[in-house]
């Protein structure tokens, strides 16, 4: 039973059903799983932050993952502007560096990668996210994983001339479709038409197309212009 739950879990997640995901596991179930969902929620959505801590704060704090997600929820707060703490800045970089010292490649490929958001996003340091990025997207290509580079390209796309950014930007979002990742691909959607120019049709389209369902996630980021 628990593993049955944890593959519907794991479905829901990709679906962006957060609390359904969360509601189906049960005492017993995987707690980086569910601190997993319980950060994507908190980052997709920019609520129930109190929850994604405390499910963060069961982990084991000397774990990868336990480290990722901590080094996460610190970025998050700088880039959302939530309740910023003085050593958000320090703790994302401390859990990233501490995650990229795993055994595990895939594991330190994820760090790697935050590790250069971080950079990109707060720092504003385009070659020092730009080298995290392209050793992530080698382990990504080493796994197939074409989740994880999904969410590299597209980073990437954006330290890169317009040609190449524009298919950069439609590889993830072709990857995440392609995979179901429902949130990621309305999140691609976005990126892909505020991208293209103002008059291009496919802009318009790709617009009237992800705002619904961005409603309908209740995807903070991408809903606060709408209102």
């Amino acid at each position: 039973m628990v593993a049955e739950d944890t593959y519907v879990a794991r479905r829901l997640h990709l679906l962006g059903e957060w609390d359904a995901a969360l509601a189906v596991l049960g005492p017993d179930a995987d707690p980086e799983l569910r601190a997993e969902i319980a950060v994507d929620r908190w980052f997709f959505q920019i609520e129930r932050h109190e929850e994604a801590e405390k499910a963060v704060a069961a982990l084991d704090p000397a774990s990868p993952t336990a480290q990722l997600l901590t080094a996460r929820m610190a970025y998050s707060r700088l880039l959302f502007r939530r309740d910023p703490r003085a050593d958000d800045r320090a703790v994302a970089e401390a859990g990233y560096r501490a995650a990229a010292q795993s055994g595990d490649e895939l594991q330190r490929g994820w760090a790697e990668y935050h590790w250069g958001v971080l950079l990109d996003n707060i720092d504003d340091d385009a070659a020092g996210a730009l080298e995290r990025y392209e050793t992530a997207l080698e382990i990504a290509t080493k796994y197939d994983d074409g989740y994880f580079e999904s969410y590299i390209v597209r980073h990437l796309a954006h330290l890169k001339e317009p040609a190449e950014r524009i298919a950069l930007l439609r590889r993830s979002l072709n990857l995440r479709a392609a995979l179901g990742a429902r949130p990621q691909t309305v999140a691609a959607q976005a990126a892909l038409a505020n991208d293209l120019p103002t008059d291009d049709p496919e802009r318009a389209e790709l617009t009237q197309t992800y705002r619904p369902a961005a409603e309908e996630l209740h995807i903070g980021w991408l809903t606060a212009d709408l209102n």
